[in-house]
């Protein structure tokens, strides 16, 4: 492990704490009475945040990265946002030791000298719970439920998520011995929760939940300050008085050091899921580092050692996927690994391990010898009795006891060693330095041979199974290939990181290298194939591939290597390979390769290998072969295989011999053979024959496929009809041949005899036949979907887009009938017809509230569909008006209702205007017919708002024009245009800021769906409790009302005269109904009051004068009354848009039908 530095910077003053963003792209710095805010990728100070009034302690983020908190001696805890934003304070009696977020709950500890706060965002307050001793430190369990506390008296107190305590560890320091630094291991693989506990005793401790100590305590030799673990657990970082960051296992072992500082070490973090950790001092500096974790391994054959959690070793056999564990204590350093010896270097010693036996699956190991010395090596290679330690350009070999034997000393670095076998003892090495030398060293012979000298320096060896050649990756990536003995240059290949040969194969190697795989065989072209890593070694069909940390044994078959020999005859040398692992076709390939090639010996192994070892049945193959059949026949007898000398004279079309081995009559024979016989006649052009030969064999799948592909439809008649309807997969050939030849009825009889009604189905689908289908789906209502949605989408593609909509909205194809309309909507907006695309808007708008009645998964998101729907509907169907105003010649409505129209439509467009609509229009549209009714105001605004739009050419001039002429008229609108509200009698400006809303009492305007003027209708909504059958049955009473304002005459009598008198002094008007009472509201308000009634004021309201749209569910009922009942209204039932009663009844006369939704009229109902 080596550590990088990335980046460093200085701040001021001290830094006590700080905290990465959970995402790593943000560190955050505790620098004084400030925050530092910086970029991990370079250094970069992104912001520095102020609003602390003394030195910040502490920093916490949030898990879930969304929120980050402060400590301060000001007392106060500040809560900031991921965007730098504080949004929350809160205070303390004492200064602020430490904070920590819940990793689940996001709940927030904050800690003082006196006291801890427990705050969450739910809650708006901060729960305080009072301690005897000041808290120096505070950490949350994985799961969130319990929090430590680390105490200035030695103390640490567990609690729950309510702050109370439930385990209490007292240190043996006591107050000598402050707890200065916990922190909970983050592993989720760990079965308990494990707490590491740092104190200024110099002493690190390990506890479970429970409180009970883990192990014996870590001495340190130095005050830590921080501790922090990795991402995953496996590491510790602690820091402290020593002025330096230590790495240390999980267990507390110290792996090594990771960045050495000037001053006392106060906090140090590592960057989630990564190697990266910041640190910060006492003297301001921030420095940021780079871990990097060698792989340390060894591989000998098929065993792998590698070096796992920095202390233990696991050795795993490649071929059987086995793997054992060694445990150590201290930090590995090297490993080497040779037949039954397994040698691994620590700091001080290097241990030498052996198999318990010689069996070569066993994976126990156990402790040879121990070598009590340190070593400073570059490799390490273990041998029988000798392990051998490379340093730079010097070779030592020492013995197990630890006393050097011998030295060589090279030339040049030396860049790779490796043990290529040998007596024990003995062993020799290959060696291969920088400077291109290639040497073979004996660990008994103070001599080293040199094999041969290249010109570019050595990356990686290894040599072939018989010693005779070399094989070479220089620094250049190129794979060089010698002849060891005549030193020649054999071959060489591009794009190579590592190589090795095949154990096995004296003339096979492969190597990795630009993320592919490449075997050569002799020299022959390299077959590749996609690989990631390095390949270590090659034995037999596997090769192991080292990639990252992980090793793999790949199986690669042989068979491309194999099939470059045979084509160059090279029969000995791909059964070789062949040997190594091939598929049994190629097997059989090599042996009929073989006997082609007369190499009978060859093919004879190949058997062998295949596990046929009857000779006369070998040499009936090679008599048939040689063309001589009839022998070939015999042999076949003799050996017992009848059947082979069957299948040979079929295959040879001689069927006269074929039947003399048709044995005793044996059933399968005979139909074989009628069955080649049959086969024969179809190849040489005799169908009818091949027809009668096939259905007399039984083989009646052939017979049709050749009456099908020949269009003999009588043929195929004859055979249905013959067929049992058991035999499903013949009729169903048939069928299809019947449907394919046009004949849709005689496959409908197949169907039927079959019982396969949904192929039948199908049929009458594909044939269009749909008057059947419909008739069948009747009877069987399980196939509704298969009919109708055909149905759909065939109306769909001859353009009848309604019709579809409908059908797919009977198959209960909800999706389907919505995108048929969406598209619909969308075709009818692009070509300008408007009327259209708010008729379709509407049908959307009911589909989706039917969706929303069926599914109450989908209802939220259906309903606020239905809402914009049914906006849009209602802005098309407005805009049809203007757009057929500005396009066509002829004006079809009074100016008055183009005028309402214009201001309904630009009140709809506060936040989006939709496709298709034209602001230009409708301000045009707007400011010619206020100019033409006396709203000079307002024609000017629209004129005004004409100049910032882009005007198309033909209104160019009718613009500039009307903006000219307007500035003429009074800068006034006619007072009989103002829009009056019918609950709070206030005048509303022409153009309104609010949309279509009283701006007094913020009511929504219900507008007539012909001229868009404002009705005298206010909606109410009823009180809780009153459901909406209940309600239309209050109104349905029709309670009589009695006038409590009448005229009452007195009779007097004074002085012998009689009189009558006027009764007008108490002049009292009291409400004669109840509803209008509800009409009053708090004025000056800016949220709108509903009028809201009871049971009392339904009761006295009279049928005639309220109008209900009585919504399907989910929705609600909509309730309205008129204020003016004697002016008549009418809602159409169906789509409940509002009419003045005349309006309506002409719009009936002209159309048939509601001019939104539609619907037909019938005449009883007009």
């Amino acid at each position: 492990m080596r550590a990088a530095l990335t980046w460093r910077d200085r701040a001021e003053q001290c830094i006590y704490d700080l905290a990465f963003k959970p995402d790593g792209t943000q560190l955050i710095i505790a620098a004084g009475n400030r925050l530092l805010v910086y970029d991990t990728s370079d250094g970069t100070l992104i912001q520095p945040l102020k609003g602390h009034k003394d030195t910040v302690y502490c920093v916490a983020y949030a898990k879930d990265g969304k929120r980050f908190a402060s400590g301060s001696a000001d007392k106060s805890v500040i809560i900031w946002t991921s965007k730098l934003e504080g949004i929350l304070k809160y205070t303390h009696n004492d200064s602020i030791q430490c904070v920590s977020y819940n990793p689940l709950t996001h709940q927030l500890a904050s800690c003082s000298s006196g006291d801890f706060g427990l705050w969450s965002p739910e809650q708006k307050s901060v729960s305080k719970h009072k301690t005897s001793s000041r808290i120096t430190c505070c950490s949350w369990t994985n799961d969130g439920q319990y929090l430590a506390l680390g105490m200035f008296n030695g103390i640490v107190s567990i609690r729950n998520k309510n702050g109370d305590e439930k385990v209490k560890i007292e240190r043996p320091g006591g107050s000598s011995s402050p707890v200065w630094s916990i922190c909970w291991n983050p592993s989720r693989d760990e079965r308990n929760d494990i707490l590491a506990v740092a104190d200024w005793g110099q002493k690190l401790s390990f506890y479970h939940l429970s409180g009970k100590q883990i192990g014996k305590d870590r001495v340190l030799n130095f005050d830590p300050c921080c501790i922090s673990y990795f991402t995953k657990g496996e590491y510790l970082l602690l820091g402290g008085s020593d002025r330096q960051v230590s790495l240390f296992t999980r267990d507390g072992v110290r792996l090594g050091t990771v960045g050495e500082q000037s001053s006392w070490v106060w906090t140090c973090k590592v960057k989630p899921d990564s190697n990266y950790v910041a640190v910060g001092c006492q003297d301001g500096t921030i420095s940021f580092y780079q871990l990097i974790f060698s792989t340390v391994h060894g591989l000998y054959k098929d065993r792998y050692a590698y070096r796992d959690n920095m202390t233990d070793v696991i050795v795993q056999h490649l071929i059987t996927e086995q793997k054992v564990r060694i445990k150590g204590r201290e930090l590995v350093k090297k490993i080497a690994i040779y037949k039954n010896r397994l040698a691994i270097q620590m700091p001080e010693k290097i241990l030498i391990y052996e198999l318990y036996t010689d069996d070569s699956a066993d994976m126990y190991y156990r402790v040879k010898e121990k070598i009590i010395k340190k070593f400073e090596c570059n490799l390490l290679v273990v041998c029988s009795g000798h392990i051998i330690l490379c340093q730079e350009k010097r070779l030592q070999c020492l013995s197990f006891s630890g006393v050097k034997e011998r030295e060589w000393l090279m030339e040049s670095l030396i860049r790779y060693i490796k043990v290529i076998g040998g007596p024990p003892g003995r062993e020799g090495l290959l060696v291969g330095l920088k400077n291109g030398q290639i040497l073979k060293i004996f660990v008994d012979n103070a001599l080293a041979i040199v094999l041969l000298k290249q010109a570019t320096a050595v990356r990686c060896l290894d040599m072939s199974a018989s010693r005779s050649k070399l094989a070479v990756v220089d620094e250049n990536d190129t794979c060089l290939v010698y002849d060891i003995h005549t030193k020649e240059l054999l071959f060489q290949e591009p794009n190579a990181n590592s190589v090795a040969w095949n154990t096995q194969c004296e003339d096979m190697l492969c190597f990795s290298g630009g993320g592919y795989l490449n075997i050569k065989a002799s020299n022959f072209p390299v077959h590749q194939q996609k690989l990631q890593g390095f390949v270590v070694g090659y034995n037999g069909s596997k090769i192991f591939c080292l990639h990252v940390f992980s090793m793999s044994a790949v199986e690669v078959p042989q068979s491309a290597p194999m099939y470059q020999y045979l084509e160059r005859k090279m029969f000995k040398e791909a059964y070789q390979i062949a040997c190594l692992g091939v598929t049994d076709a190629d097997w059989r390939e090599l042996a009929m390769e073989a006997l082609e090639g007369l190499e009978f010996e060859t093919a004879k192994k190949d058997r062998k290998k295949h596990g046929e070892n009857n000779q006369e049945l070998f040499l009936a193959d090679v008599y048939a072969y040689q063309g001589k059949f009839h022998e070939a026949a015999r042999l076949y007898k003799r050996s017992g295989h009848e059947s082979l000398a069957l299948e040979m004279y079929s295959d040879l079309r001689m069927f006269e011999h074929a039947k003399e081995f048709l044995g005793s009559g044996d059933p399968k024979d005979t139909k074989m053979l009628i069955k080649k016989q049959a086969d024969w006649a179809k190849d040489i052009n005799e169908p009818k024959a091949a027809v009668e030969m096939y259905l007399s064999a039984g083989e009646h799948m052939k017979a049709i496929e050749i009456s099908g592909s020949h269009g003999w439809v009588d043929m195929l008649i004859e055979i249905a009809r013959k067929l049992d309807k058991a035999e499903r997969e013949p009729l169903a050939k048939c069928a299809f041949y019947f449907k394919q030849l046009d004949n849709p009825g005689y496959a409908a009889e197949t169907y039927m005899k079959v019982g396969d009604l949904k192929a039948l189905v199908q049929l009458h689908v594909e044939t269009h036949r749909w008057e059947e289908a419909f008739a069948l789906s009747e009877r069987h209502p399980e196939f509704k979907d298969e009919v109708y949605v055909p149905y759909a989408q065939w109306l769909a593609e001859s353009d009848r887009f309604e019709e579809a909509q409908k059908a797919f909205h009977k198959a209960g194809r909800q999706g389907e009938a919505v995108r048929v309309l969406e598209q619909l909507t969308h075709n009818a907006v692009l070509e300008s017809r408007f009327n259209d695309a708010a008729y379709y808007y509407w049908m959307l708008s009911m589909q989706c509230l039917d969706i929303a009645q069926e599914n109450e998964g989908q209802q939220t998101e259906m309903l606020q569909k239905f809402h914009h729907f049914q906006h849009l509907a209602e802005v098309y169907h407005v805009y049809h008006f203007i757009q057929r105003y500005t396009e066509e010649p002829f004006s079809f409505h009074l100016p008055e209702t183009l005028f309402n129209i214009s201001r309904f439509l630009l009140h709809s467009l506060t936040k989006e205007t939709p496709l298709g609509i034209s602001k230009v229009n409708t301000l045009l549209a707007l400011a010619k017919q206020s100019k033409a009714l006396g709203a000079y105001k307002l024609a000017r605004h629209a004129y005004d708002k004409l100049q910032g739009l882009q005007i198309p050419d033909r209104f160019q001039k009718s613009v500039e024009l009307g903006s000219l002429t307007i500035r003429s008229k009074p800068f006034h609108d006619s007072e009989e245009l103002v829009p009056l509200c019918y609950r709070c009698s206030t005048n509303n400006p022409l153009l309104n800021n609010l949309g279509n809303v009283c701006i007094n009492c913020r009511q929504p305007f219900v507008f007539s769906a012909s001229s868009y003027e404002v009705l005298h209708l206010v909606e109410f909504y009823l009180e809780d409790g009153i459901t909406d059958e209940e309600a239309v049955a209050l109104i349905d009473l029709e309670a009589p009302r009695v006038s409590k304002r009448e005229n009452k005459w007195q009779e007097m009598m004074t002085d012998n005269v009689q009189s009558l008198k006027l009764d007008d002094s108490t002049d009292i008007i009291e409400d004669d109904d109840p509803f209008t009472a509800k009409l009053s509201f708090e004025q000056g308000g800016s949220e709108f009051v509903p009028v809201v009634v009871s049971r009392a004021v339904l009761r006295a309201m009279s049928r005639r004068d309220v109008l209900v749209k009585r919504w399907p569910r989910p929705l609600r009922w909509q309730y309205y009354r008129s204020l003016l009942p004697d002016a008549s209204i009418t809602m159409c039932p169906s789509c409940f848009q509002m009419f003045h009663t005349e309006d309506y009844e002409l719009l009936i006369l002209q159309h048939n039908c509601c001019p939104f939704c539609r619907r037909r009229i019938d005449e009883s109902n007009q």
